[in-house]
């Protein structure tokens, strides 16, 4: 049976401290609550990765959807959509992303692009993204992809739903 999202009557107690959080907020972390060590260990790095990249909010966002689309995780993608339109991104920015956007946003797509096609950046590639974001936000580039590819394939092995605010925003306002 496919582990669901837990409901606050299931959760479990010694990881009670995160489901007021971000753990008890979305359907993916209630589905990873069913792994409690994981699930608090996961927690600083997506503090990390969420919160305090080197990336800042909008490249984040980028990088998030690019992989997302790439994964083929419709969760992400939603998610990742309505935070992108909170952070003031257009439509057109965010659509760009399912072929290949301009500028800066190129850079970011090729770079996910290449580390999940080759797991590497090549050094061309590397080179120009140091010189236009900087070594800390290309290591965060980097950690962003390899987190949100396991979290895309937690997301999809388990089948998780997107979350109804979400599935509501999108089917009321579609990309």
């Amino acid at each position: 049976m496919t582990p669901a999202p837990l409901s606050d009557a299931d959760w479990p107690t010694e990881i009670d401290d995160l489901r007021d959080g971000f753990a008890g907020a979305l359907n993916v972390y209630r589905t990873m609550a069913h792994h409690p060590d994981l699930l608090r260990a996961w927690a600083p790095l997506r503090q990390h990765l969420v919160r305090d990249s080197a990336l800042g909010p909008e490249r984040s966002e980028v990088v998030i959807l690019r992989t997302g689309l790439r994964l083929g995780s419709s969760y992400e993608w939603a998610h990742h959509v309505s935070r992108a339109r909170a952070l003031g991104m257009s439509d057109d920015r965010i659509a760009a992303l399912k072929t290949m956007p301009e500028g800066e946003d190129a850079l970011l797509a090729q770079a996910v692009d290449a580390i999940l096609d080759h797991h590497r950046l090549p050094p061309d590639l590397e080179r120009a993204l140091t010189a236009a974001i900087g070594t800390r936000a290309v290591f965060d580039l980097i950690a962003t992809v390899g987190f949100y590819s396991v979290l895309g394939t937690i997301l999809m092995t388990y089948d998780v739903p997107i979350d109804p605010a979400i599935a509501r925003e999108l089917a009321e306002n579609p990309l």
